[in-house]
């Protein structure tokens, strides 16, 4: 396994321990509101996470292969899912939180940034020694 399907594995998993831990908040801690636009934005980003690395691979595949690229990385479908999930929250107020939900939009660069920042600072620091 390359090291870049590795990366794309750890992250996921990241992403879905993440809504797993934010399902178990919304289950058990009274602020539900918040939790639940946490959910939203969350699953989104999951979304735009696995979206962003799929078209990322098939760009690489198309650019290592020789041929030239036709398409982008989807960023006008990444926009519309967050837009989606605002309207969504906006549109039903008194379930999800909007500040919550752009909160949670931005959770998969977060995770993206924590698996560089854990993967090469410690783990690869780690393995010179």
């Amino acid at each position: 396994m390359s090291n870049y399907e590795s990366m794309i594995i750890r992250q996921r998993k990241w992403m879905l321990y993440w809504l797993a831990i934010l399902v178990l908040c919304a289950g058990f801690l009274p602020y539900t509101r918040i939790f639940l636009g946490l959910i939203l934005g969350s699953s989104v980003s999951l979304y735009n996470l696995w979206l962003l690395q799929y078209k990322s691979n098939k760009l690489g595949e198309t650019v290592a292969a020789g041929r030239k690229s036709r398409t982008g990385l989807g960023t006008f479908t990444r926009m519309a899912a967050a837009v989606l999930a605002v309207l969504i929250a906006m549109r039903f107020d008194e379930y999800f939180h909007l500040y919550a939900v752009i909160i949670g939009i931005v959770s998969s660069y977060v995770v993206m940034m924590l698996d560089y920042f854990i993967y090469y600072f410690i783990l690869r620091n780690g393995k010179e020694d």
